[in-house]
């Protein structure tokens, strides 16, 4: 195990997927979101996917040198065709607008469209509450979620997140949960490391409950809540596919594996402007919600603040295989 700084592992991480093809704006808007997952604790989103996304530069299933195309066709709608690149392009390139056109009519919507998997969607909408704004996003994935009482997948795990301002250039909170028990990258993280998933995680092919990792990868993920985490999910595939023009999970590609082409996934974000909403009473009532939460409870979010504050102060902890994995990939290894 060695440590790294936040900054070293986003020059390693966009060295890789600059030799794997990617472009500059491409490899930079990717590298910073596996930078930040790593500093926040999240490594089911950091480095571990990282030999997967230059595998799928190389076999033509996210496009390196996609140039994300920006429209405002409403003055509080911003539309970003990703072209089959990363999604971290396009939501870099569409987030200040975004913001400016919240800032100006109150609420706005960013709708990006044939993208690739977005990574950590906290990640994007921290940056909507670090500009003062209360920020939504919903970012559809290829289908994995069975509806209730079925067999056959139909909607992706589809996550949501919100981000709250803190009044002082950071979030207060960030809620980032996917309409699965469970992540399925956390599920893939188990199946390579040849390890069980607990029960409830997931369904077999035949649909019912098991424990092998592997086996849950050709069948479904179990929703969280039961039929309501269908309904959540079903909820961020409307935002998300719907209303942008992506692929709905049912035809979009897998996010593993070569076969299938780009996903041509995508995602949606509101920014709201709470002075526009609340009569100057957002503030106040924030804290009167946020402090029921201090003491025993903790908000969420918290543990991925903790980590950061932890590891700004340490360093990252790499283990020796994926520093030799990433140094192999960026084209430094000894």
């Amino acid at each position: 195990m060695t440590r790294l700084t936040e900054a070293r592992i986003e020059t390693l991480a966009r060295a890789a997927l600059l030799r794997h093809g990617a472009s500059e704006r491409q490899a930079g808007a990717l590298a910073a979101a596996i930078a930040a997952a790593e500093r926040d604790g999240l490594k089911s989103h950091g480095l571990m996917y990282l030999p997967t996304y230059c595998e799928h530069l190389t076999c033509g299933k996210v496009l390196g040198q996609a140039e994300p195309r920006l429209t405002q066709p409403a003055p509080a709608v911003v539309a970003v065709d990703a072209g089959n690149g990363f999604a971290h392009a396009a939501i870099a390139l569409g987030l200040p607008a975004l913001i400016e056109a919240a800032r100006s009519q109150g609420v706005a919507a960013l709708a990006v469209r044939n993208s690739y998997n977005c990574g950590t969607l906290g990640y994007h909408t921290e940056g909507i509450a670090q500009a003062g704004l209360v920020g939504l996003g919903f970012t559809n994935a290829p289908a994995s979620i069975a509806p209730w009482g079925g067999r056959k997948a139909a909607v992706g795990t589809n996550p949501w997140s919100l981000a709250i301002p803190d009044g002082q250039g950071g979030a207060r909170f960030i809620i980032d949960q996917s309409a699965s028990v469970v992540a399925k990258s956390e599920v893939i993280k188990r199946a390579r490391a040849g390890e069980p998933i607990p029960p409830g995680w997931a369904f077999d092919a035949n649909g019912e409950t098991t424990t092998d990792a592997g086996e849950a990868l050709k069948g479904t993920m179990a929703p969280a809540g039961g039929y309501k985490g269908v309904g959540s999910a079903l909820l961020v595939e409307i935002f998300a596919a719907c209303l942008t023009g992506a692929n709905p999970g049912l035809v979009a590609s897998p996010f593993s594996g070569t076969a299938g082409g780009p996903p041509g996934t995508g995602q949606f974000f509101l920014a709201v402007s709470p002075d526009a909403t609340s009569g100057g009473l957002f503030a106040g009532n924030l804290e009167t919600v946020a402090g029921a939460f201090i003491g025993e409870a903790r908000l969420p979010g918290t543990r991925r603040f903790g980590a950061r504050e932890q590891n700004a102060k340490d360093g990252i902890e790499v283990a020796a295989e994926t520093l030799a994995t990433l140094e192999k990939l960026a084209g430094t290894a000894a």
